[in-house]
């Protein structure tokens, strides 16, 4: 510790702006990396490789400049190549779903407008999907990363159209069952497998659709429409509650303020009547 303290003294001013300079640069990468990672299980394993990286690297520059240790330092080169093969080898689903987004990658964000006309494609496909009783489970996530449920479905990356939504719900259809994701304009995923709230919460009586739909926004900030395949019921779930009835109007001006607007979800949710109903699935 003696050692890390005199080595600061002795640094220059010019040399501790560079330094503050690089240690922000470094923090805004791993920062970018911890948010492209976050919601799925390789968030974990780079916190842990961070924390080996810099509680060794310190350690070590402490040791060999304190008791001039070099045969460490050299290990520690070899030990640094071993955990970048590592890393490599581990976090090969997420290098390849980056290559693809920056392939992917959009300069301008979807504008108000084709946010507005996905709104509508959402509204027509879930009316239609109501009439015919084709169940159905879309969720939209907020801050909160869903990238660890998103994993367990299947990749589409599709403009959002009602006639997609039909598709892809249509009773028999390779991609109908559990659950699909949209972000902004964009269907991300189909076949998303969602938690289910606890059979011992007032939930218990729900079929899997609506208990798929309370249980991830129980972790999670995401809104979730939900259509009954036995009653064409539609609902609405946020933060743990499900909203029963929803009408086309009240359902146009929530996924309006989730997509388009920034007010806060539950202001939204709070001028829903909120009714349970534990009888129907």
């Amino acid at each position: 510790m003696k050692a890390v303290l005199e080595y600061i003294l002795h640094i220059s001013f010019y040399e501790k702006l560079v330094i503050v300079a690089e240690l922000g640069l470094i923090g805004l990468f791993v920062y970018a990396i911890i948010s492209f990672l976050e919601g799925t299980r390789g968030e974990r394993l780079f916190r842990g490789i961070i924390f080996v990286l810099v509680a060794g690297s310190v350690m070590l520059n402490v040791v060999v400049k304190t008791f001039g240790m070099e045969r460490i330092a050299y290990l520690y080169n070899g030990f640094l190549i071993s955990i970048l093969i590592i890393g490599v080898t581990a976090f090969q689903p997420e290098i390849r779903r980056g290559l693809i987004r920056i392939g992917q990658a959009r300069f301008f964000a979807s504008s108000p407008q084709q946010l507005s006309r996905s709104v509508e494609e959402i509204i027509e496909a879930v009316s239609q999907m109501a009439a015919s009783r084709t169940g159905a489970i879309m969720v939209f996530p907020q801050q909160v990363g869903l990238g660890e449920f998103i994993e367990t479905g299947v990749r589409i990356d599709a403009k959002v159209t009602s006639e997609l939504l039909q598709t892809i719900f249509y009773q028999g259809a390779p991609l109908h069952d559990m659950a699909i994701v949209i972000q902004a304009d964009r269907v991300v995923a189909a076949r998303v497998q969602l938690p289910l709230a606890e059979a011992s919460t007032r939930f218990g009586q729900l079929g899997s659709r609506h208990r798929a739909a309370v249980g991830v926004t129980m972790s999670s900030d995401a809104i979730v429409v939900v259509v009954s395949e036995e009653t064409g019921i539609v609902s609405l779930a946020m933060e743990g509650n499900l909203v029963r009835n929803v009408s086309e109007a009240q359902l146009r001006r929530h996924l309006t303020t989730a997509l388009v607007e920034t007010t806060p979800i539950l202001e939204r949710l709070g001028r829903l009547t909120r009714t349970q109903d534990t009888s129907e699935t």
